[in-house]
């Protein structure tokens, strides 16, 4: 077995040969995009309903316990899907389960258009939540198995772009037609509408792409394995990476190491596990999705009117997207323990910060909602430079390839879980501690997590897949992750 090293590039002893330019790179760029409408309609779900529920209340005559069923009935639902979507991938292909969830989101939007009741409308939510929780499960791993291991991180971490994309997306549209078209009869069906158009992007892209070739290796399908690599690699590349995810099959099937039961004969994919999981929780106990779902509540509190935070909501998504891209660039260049722990010690001074100022800026002062919209924004940007893209690229790639989709599955079960908690209650806190004690909270909780990452997650940057799977399985990472974590 393979020695644990910071930045092997393989679990054999021959080096793969470098990445090269041409078609193939195209190609990957083009399954890339297309995986993506996904996250972008993940993002665009969890965000249009931000601006929708005020019009929706109305129309509807949703009281505050009804319209908290409506947006966490998604995140409960997400939360189902990412642990189902996770094993339907493992069995049936990424490919397939993608389609499949293209049509759940076309399905979930009709219903929620077409709702003549809160009845029918939650229906709709928890359609669209099945299918947001699984591509936030497999489109990931799809990504993350289709990329060279050189710029896996950029490749995989294009899903959490778009993610914020149509997350933006949401708060534009909505604040279009909010403002626009305010007084019409029916203007937030009007804004879930548009999520068809993703949708239907997403099913008819899905047809024309490959599958996973490490996903066809696991199933026996060696030819399909090798002509799918060989569209997105070099040719003397793909035969060399198809020669290690076989290796490693064989090692697997020969040590009974298969399928997710084995993580409970091996305590190093046990300890991995939780390790994911407690990365996805920490991840939401930052509060991000509280400010994606309720960042207009929050900005009144501050001090904006109901039409100035509609508008003034779209600059934290401004600042995800821009945050975003600073992500991709530094993905393949700095490692990810290292993007964790900046960016949870930048998030949980904007906690604080936050805190301070609204304790210290009384309702009424002028500048209350501006430094307050300022401390949100930073937050955010750094919210989405160092945390998201990183977790979202770290939960895909860190799992072997036999339990990958119930690994992910798991891990992203629970952070929808925490995610449904906190969108239900979330507007609970703020009445009783208003901003101040609220994010004061998310504070404490941001600091503990920065023990967590600092003691607990190893490195995975800079190896195939192949490779960590030796190290993640006999635990070889774990020795690597001590000498970062004396270090650091």
């Amino acid at each position: 077995m393979a020695t644990a090293s910071a930045h092997s590039g393989t679990s054999s002893s021959s080096p793969l040969p470098p990445l090269t330019s041409g078609p193939h790179r195209q190609r990957l760029g083009l399954v890339a995009l297309v995986a993506t409408f996904g996250g972008l309609l993940f993002g665009y779900d969890t965000g249009v309903i931000n601006g929708a529920l005020s019009p929706m209340s109305t129309e509807l005559g949703l009281t505050p316990i009804t319209e908290g069923v409506v947006t966490a009935s998604l995140v409960f639902a997400a939360a189902i899907g990412a642990i189902f979507g996770g094993r339907l991938s493992d069995a049936w292909g990424r490919r397939k389960t993608i389609i499949l969830l293209a049509v759940l989101f076309f399905a979930g939007t009709v219903a929620v258009v077409a709702t003549p009741n809160f009845e029918v409308l939650v229906f709709g939510r928890i359609l669209l939540g099945l299918a947001v929780g699984g591509a936030s499960t497999v489109v990931p791993v799809f990504l993350a198995e289709l990329a060279p291991y050189e710029i896996r991180g950029s490749i995989a971490g294009r899903n959490e772009l778009a993610i914020v994309v149509g997350q933006l997306a949401a708060f534009v549209v909505n604040a279009i037609i909010g403002n626009v078209f305010g007084n019409v009869g029916g203007v937030w069906r009007i804004m879930f509408a548009i999520c068809a158009l993703p949708a239907l992007a997403l099913f008819f892209g899905m047809l024309r792409m490959p599958e996973s070739p490490r996903w066809l290796v696991e199933k026996g399908r060696r030819q399909e394995a090798l002509a799918v690599l060989q569209t997105v690699r070099s040719s003397d590349r793909a035969a060399a990476e198809l020669a290690d995810v076989e290796q490693i099959a064989q090692e697997e099937r020969e040590s009974h190491q298969i399928g997710w039961r084995a993580i409970f004969s091996n305590k190093n994919l046990f300890r991995i596990l939780l390790v994911a999981i407690g990365l996805g929780v920490a991840q939401q106990l930052t509060g991000i999705n509280s400010i994606m779902y309720y960042g207009q509540t929050v900005l009144t509190e501050s001090g904006f009117s109901k039409d100035g935070a509609l508008i003034a909501n779209i600059a934290p998504g401004v600042i995800a997207v821009i945050g975003g891209i600073i992500a991709l660039r530094m993905m393949d260049r700095l490692d990810r323990r290292k993007t964790f722990i900046t960016g949870l010690s930048l998030t949980t001074t904007c906690h604080v910060l936050i805190g301070i100022a609204s304790m210290a800026l009384p309702v009424g002062n002028p500048a209350r909602p501006f430094v307050i919209l300022f401390l949100v924004v930073a937050f955010v940007g750094s919210m989405q430079t160092f945390l998201n893209v990183a977790v979202w690229v770290y939960l895909s790639e860190i799992f072997p390839l036999h339990m990958r989709g119930f690994g992910i599955g798991v891990a992203v079960f629970a952070l929808w879980v925490v995610n449904g908690f906190l969108s239900l209650y979330f507007p609970s806190m703020v009445a009783a501690m208003g901003i101040t004690g609220t994010f004061f909270l998310f504070a404490v909780v941001g600091a503990l997590a920065l023990i967590f990452v600092t003691t607990q997650v190893p490195e995975s940057r800079g190896r195939t897949l192949e490779a960590l799977e030796e190290d993640v399985t006999t635990g070889a990472i774990y020795l690597v992750h001590k000498k970062q974590a004396v270090s650091s």
